[in-house]
């Protein structure tokens, strides 16, 4: 038994924050994908799955640190202009949100709009059509960016889970690898930042936690290197194959909480 302050931790639920640690690395320099993995992971390692979203911030923040200014140069920042202010308004939506539901209850949405999203990019790819000057290409268009960005501000508020989002509007743009995760970093770096006053207000980030969260910042390091070592031999296709297996993972995994669905649309109209 590991005590942390008023935490008391087995042996096993160390075991899964640390890999949640290392995952979380992972996916910030090398893999986006992974970063789905971890969400789950902690709300499995932790008793309360509203707090483990708070314990989890500090790590995702830690992480950016190490993304962001090893990518510093590939962060493509019209991009992340486009998305800023949509997000920013999702995170204001998912705080109000969350002073009355509990956001896990957004699961089943969330899993059903990455899915709807991931369906949309792989019809695109296998039909091959190039747009003609009538249609509206959407991945260029703005209203894209203002659905993506708002869909991604309220999930990361509530639920850190937006890579899944971020994935599909990155592949939409068809970035090289090293931009893909450069400005995934960038932007991540800067919303989760933005995120924070409003985690510690509704008190969901707090000295006890951040005891624990300066304990795992180690493995968080070694995982950010490993990812950047992996990033270098990964082929450009693989890399687009794996962000959509692992976004289709976490959505699928989203979908598992398809019985909180009636449960959420309850408590909306409340």
């Amino acid at each position: 038994m590991f005590d942390f302050g008023s935490f008391e931790l087995s042996s096993m639920q160390w075991a899964m924050l640390a890999v949640t640690a290392f995952l979380v690395g992972i996916s910030k320099t090398g893999i986006p994908g992974f970063g789905v993995l971890a969400v789950p992971l902690i709300a499995i390692a932790w008793d309360d799955a509203k707090e483990s979203v708070g314990l989890l911030l500090p790590l995702l923040i830690f992480a950016d640190i190490f993304a962001a200014a090893y990518y510093r140069r590939k962060a493509l920042w019209g991009h992340i202009i486009g998305l800023l202010p949509w997000a920013i308004s999702g995170i204001i939506i998912g705080y109000f949100i969350l002073l009355k539901i509990d956001g896990m209850l957004l699961k089943p949405v969330i899993g059903v709009i990455v899915l709807i999203m991931l369906g949309l990019k792989c019809r695109q790819s296998a039909g091959g059509k190039q747009p003609t000057e009538s249609d509206i290409h959407l991945p260029t268009h703005w209203t894209f960016a203002a659905f993506m960005g708002l869909v991604a501000g309220i999930i990361t508020m509530m639920a850190n889970a937006a890579g899944p989002v971020m994935i599909i509007y990155l592949l939409a743009k068809k970035l090289p690898k090293t931009e893909f995760i450069g400005t995934a970093a960038w932007f991540f770096f800067i919303v989760n930042w933005i995120k924070l006053p409003f985690m510690v207000n509704l008190g969901l980030v707090k000295e006890q936690s951040l005891k624990l969260n300066v304990t795992l910042f180690p493995l968080i390091a070694i995982g950010a290197v490993t990812g950047i070592f992996i990033l270098k031999y990964i082929p450009q296709k693989i890399f687009n194959k794996a962000a959509i297996i692992l976004a289709a993972a976490g959505a699928i995994k989203l979908l598992l909480s398809w019985s909180a669905l009636s449960n959420f649309f309850r408590a909306v109209v409340s």
